[in-house]
């Protein structure tokens, strides 16, 4: 049966991405071989909302969005959105070597992750 889930992101700057992940973020990982390494995640959750066109999304999930955001400011972590409030969470999103965001939200609906 399912056993886990396995995310993946794309993009031009990868090494500088894994990087991120590994020393700022503190992820550990294995090296599936020559240096390519797979995170180990948090806890995680999968909604499934409707929308005009198909998409996929990809957020990290904290108890204390200002905390935390302060902690990664800290570490030189750069915030592409200010932290708004969405009714459903607290929402911002860092930038990633390359470009990209990767959301960052503190909930305020019930988590399924703590509910395994």
């Amino acid at each position: 049966m399912i056993t886990g889930l396995h995310a993946i992101m794309y993009g031009t700057h990868a090494d500088e991405v894994r990087a991120f992940l590994r020393d700022v973020l503190g992820f550990s990982h294995v090296d599936a071989g020559d240096g390519w390494l797979i995170f180990a995640m948090p806890p995680a959750e999968l909604a499934v909302h409707p929308a005009e066109k198909p998409a996929c999304e990809l957020y990290l999930m904290c108890d204390d969005i200002e905390s935390t955001v302060a902690e990664l400011t800290a570490k030189g972590v750069e915030f592409t959105k200010p932290v708004s409030d969405q009714g459903w969470g607290l929402l911002t999103a860092l930038a990633l070597p390359g470009g990209a965001e990767l959301g960052l939200y503190e909930p305020r609906h019930p988590v399924a992750a703590q509910h395994r």
